[in-house]
Protein backbone atom coordinates (compact mmCIF):
# COMPACT_ATOMS: atom_id res chain seq x y z
CA UNK A 1 0.00 0.00 0.00
CA UNK A 2 1.33 3.42 -0.96
CA UNK A 3 1.85 6.19 1.55
CA UNK A 4 -0.39 9.24 1.13
CA UNK A 5 2.52 11.38 -0.07
CA UNK A 6 3.35 8.80 -2.76
CA UNK A 7 -0.27 8.78 -3.92
CA UNK A 8 -0.25 12.57 -4.11
CA UNK A 9 2.86 12.45 -6.30
CA UNK A 10 0.98 10.13 -8.68
CA UNK A 11 -1.41 12.98 -9.52
CA UNK A 12 -0.44 14.80 -12.67
CA UNK A 13 -0.61 18.55 -13.27
CA UNK A 14 -4.13 18.34 -14.70
CA UNK A 15 -5.47 16.30 -11.75
CA UNK A 16 -4.04 18.88 -9.36
CA UNK A 17 -5.59 21.73 -11.33
CA UNK A 18 -8.97 19.97 -11.34
CA UNK A 19 -8.77 19.60 -7.56
CA UNK A 20 -7.80 23.28 -7.09
CA UNK A 21 -10.69 24.47 -9.26
CA UNK A 22 -13.22 22.18 -7.57
CA UNK A 23 -12.10 23.41 -4.14
CA UNK A 24 -12.87 26.96 -5.22
CA UNK A 25 -16.16 26.11 -6.93
CA UNK A 26 -17.61 22.67 -6.36
CA UNK A 27 -20.60 23.59 -8.54
CA UNK A 28 -18.60 24.47 -11.64
CA UNK A 29 -20.13 23.00 -14.77
CA UNK A 30 -18.17 20.16 -16.32
CA UNK A 31 -17.86 22.11 -19.59
CA UNK A 32 -16.38 25.13 -17.78
CA UNK A 33 -14.03 22.86 -15.81
CA UNK A 34 -12.91 21.23 -19.07
CA UNK A 35 -12.20 24.64 -20.59
CA UNK A 36 -10.26 25.70 -17.50
CA UNK A 37 -7.96 22.65 -17.55
CA UNK A 38 -7.80 22.42 -21.37
CA UNK A 39 -9.31 18.95 -21.77
CA UNK A 40 -12.46 17.59 -23.36
CA UNK A 41 -15.57 17.43 -21.15
CA UNK A 42 -15.53 13.61 -21.38
CA UNK A 43 -11.89 13.38 -20.27
CA UNK A 44 -12.52 15.78 -17.36
CA UNK A 45 -15.61 13.87 -16.25
CA UNK A 46 -13.63 10.62 -16.23
CA UNK A 47 -10.83 12.25 -14.21
CA UNK A 48 -13.31 13.64 -11.67
CA UNK A 49 -14.93 10.21 -11.35
CA UNK A 50 -11.50 8.61 -10.82
CA UNK A 51 -10.45 11.27 -8.28
CA UNK A 52 -13.70 10.61 -6.40
CA UNK A 53 -13.36 6.83 -6.61
CA UNK A 54 -9.77 7.01 -5.35
CA UNK A 55 -10.82 9.18 -2.39
CA UNK A 56 -9.21 12.49 -3.37
CA UNK A 57 -12.67 14.07 -3.59
CA UNK A 58 -14.74 13.24 -0.52
CA UNK A 59 -17.93 15.05 -1.49
CA UNK A 60 -19.51 18.44 -2.07
CA UNK A 61 -21.30 20.77 0.31
CA UNK A 62 -22.52 24.35 0.53
CA UNK A 63 -20.78 26.74 2.94
CA UNK A 64 -23.50 28.41 5.00
CA UNK A 65 -23.40 31.80 6.71
CA UNK A 66 -23.49 31.09 10.47
CA UNK A 67 -24.52 34.67 11.31
CA UNK A 68 -27.68 34.39 9.22
CA UNK A 69 -28.48 31.04 10.82
CA UNK A 70 -28.18 32.10 14.46
CA UNK A 71 -24.79 30.50 15.07
CA UNK A 72 -22.54 33.55 15.06
CA UNK A 73 -20.44 32.66 18.10
CA UNK A 74 -17.53 30.30 17.41
CA UNK A 75 -16.04 28.47 20.39
CA UNK A 76 -13.19 26.02 20.83
CA UNK A 77 -13.21 23.77 23.88
CA UNK A 78 -10.27 21.83 25.23
CA UNK A 79 -11.45 18.62 26.88
CA UNK A 80 -9.48 16.49 29.28
CA UNK A 81 -10.86 13.07 30.08
CA UNK A 82 -10.69 11.48 33.51
CA UNK A 83 -9.03 8.42 31.94
CA UNK A 84 -7.67 7.78 28.45
CA UNK A 85 -8.54 4.11 28.35
CA UNK A 86 -10.01 2.67 25.15
CA UNK A 87 -13.48 2.22 26.67
CA UNK A 88 -13.68 5.84 27.88
CA UNK A 89 -12.31 7.22 24.62
CA UNK A 90 -14.67 5.07 22.53
CA UNK A 91 -17.67 6.16 24.60
CA UNK A 92 -16.61 9.81 24.29
CA UNK A 93 -16.16 9.51 20.50
CA UNK A 94 -19.56 7.85 20.08
CA UNK A 95 -21.29 10.52 22.17
CA UNK A 96 -19.60 13.32 20.21
CA UNK A 97 -20.71 11.76 16.91
CA UNK A 98 -24.32 11.86 18.11
CA UNK A 99 -24.26 15.62 18.93
CA UNK A 100 -25.04 17.87 15.94
CA UNK A 101 -23.97 20.95 17.95
CA UNK A 102 -20.38 19.71 17.82
CA UNK A 103 -18.95 20.67 14.43
CA UNK A 104 -15.49 19.18 14.87
CA UNK A 105 -13.70 17.08 17.46
CA UNK A 106 -10.02 16.17 17.29
CA UNK A 107 -7.91 13.88 19.47
CA UNK A 108 -4.72 15.88 20.04
CA UNK A 109 -1.28 15.36 21.54
CA UNK A 110 -0.33 17.71 24.32
CA UNK A 111 -1.75 18.95 27.59
CA UNK A 112 -5.35 17.87 26.95
CA UNK A 113 -7.14 15.10 25.06
CA UNK A 114 -9.67 16.57 22.61
CA UNK A 115 -10.29 19.88 20.91
CA UNK A 116 -13.94 20.55 20.09
CA UNK A 117 -15.32 23.23 17.77
CA UNK A 118 -18.90 24.47 18.23
CA UNK A 119 -21.03 27.33 16.95
CA UNK A 120 -23.82 28.82 19.02
CA UNK A 121 -25.94 31.96 18.93
CA UNK A 122 -24.38 33.75 21.90
CA UNK A 123 -22.89 33.33 25.38
CA UNK A 124 -26.16 32.21 27.05
CA UNK A 125 -26.49 29.53 24.36
CA UNK A 126 -22.89 28.50 25.02
CA UNK A 127 -23.49 28.28 28.78
CA UNK A 128 -26.47 26.01 28.06
CA UNK A 129 -24.37 23.86 25.70
CA UNK A 130 -21.45 23.46 28.10
CA UNK A 131 -23.79 22.52 30.95
CA UNK A 132 -26.19 20.23 29.15
CA UNK A 133 -24.03 18.72 26.40
CA UNK A 134 -20.28 19.01 26.92
CA UNK A 135 -20.20 18.16 30.62
CA UNK A 136 -22.53 15.22 30.00
CA UNK A 137 -20.14 13.59 27.52
CA UNK A 138 -18.60 10.37 28.90
CA UNK A 139 -15.36 10.77 30.82
CA UNK A 140 -15.10 14.58 30.77
CA UNK A 141 -12.99 15.74 33.71
CA UNK A 142 -12.02 19.27 32.73
CA UNK A 143 -12.67 21.82 29.99
CA UNK A 144 -11.17 25.11 28.89
CA UNK A 145 -13.13 27.43 26.63
CA UNK A 146 -11.83 29.80 23.98
CA UNK A 147 -14.46 32.10 22.49
CA UNK A 148 -13.37 33.44 19.12
CA UNK A 149 -13.37 37.24 18.93
CA UNK A 150 -12.52 37.42 15.21
CA UNK A 151 -12.17 34.79 12.50
CA UNK A 152 -9.00 35.84 10.71
CA UNK A 153 -9.01 32.94 8.25
CA UNK A 154 -11.58 30.21 7.71
CA UNK A 155 -11.03 27.80 4.85
CA UNK A 156 -11.18 24.12 4.18
CA UNK A 157 -9.16 24.43 0.99
CA UNK A 158 -5.94 22.45 0.88
CA UNK A 159 -2.84 23.87 -0.80
CA UNK A 160 -2.43 21.75 -3.93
Amino acid sequence: MKAATEEYRDLDKIDRKILRVLQQDGRIANLKLAETVHLSPTAVLERVKRLTREGYILGYEARLNPLKLGAGMLVFIQVMLDRTTPDVMNAFRAAVQARPEILECHLVAGGFDYLIKVRVADMPAYRELIGSVIWSLPGVRETHTYAVMEEVKNTGQLPI
